[in-house]
């Protein structure tokens, strides 16, 4: 049995459209640089669909699922998103929260969760840590890494009494 590779060359030109391009083609911008498939036009038109709207009184805050629109970009980045949430609801962009955005295959739509507080304070209240951090409303705790605290950790738990202070220092160089 012979195997003979067809390229779109050997296509038969009824078959092959003359007009387009192969499926495998890279664009490539106007400065002549390799682009990806979605040039990373920021300028390109998103429309945002707001779902299952709730003014929650309790936690001061109005929260809703948010459809993000965007067949042009790959994309939307939350700090976009936060920006044309706060013109549509009037409001401060730092009370806007954005979060757990999934872009639905095939691109051109993603879909996450956004909250709007009514004021800082309750903000700072309701919002998990991380998510303050994120925003920056609360300083990020510096630790030692995990693999360190577990190394300390061991190395306390062969000793007794006070000893174990002095096991939580790193080990000496020398010995």
């Amino acid at each position: 049995m012979n195997l003979v590779a067809i390229g779109p060359e050997d296509a038969l030109p009824a078959l092959a459209p003359t007009t387009s391009r192969p499926r495998s083609e890279v664009q490539i911008g106007n400065n002549g640089e390799f682009g990806s498939f979605f040039e990373a036009d920021s300028s390109a038109p998103i429309t945002l669909r707001t779902r299952k709207f709730i003014t929650n009184r309790l936690l001061a805050r109005r929260q809703f699922v948010l459809d993000v629109l965007h067949p042009s970009r790959p994309n939307v980045s939350k700090e976009e998103l936060s920006e044309k949430l706060a013109s549509m609801y009037k409001t401060e962009k730092n009370r806007v929260v954005t979060f757990g955005f999934r872009t639905h295959f095939g691109g051109g739509r993603s879909t996450g969760f956004a909250l709007i507080y009514d004021d800082e304070a309750s903000q700072k209240k309701f919002e998990p840590r991380y998510r303050l951090v994120r925003s920056g409303l609360a300083p990020k705790v510096e630790k030692a890494s995990r693999k360190l605290r577990k190394e300390r950790k061991n190395r306390a738990k062969k000793l007794r009494g006070t000893k174990k202070v002095k096991a939580a220092e790193p080990p000496k160089k020398g010995k």
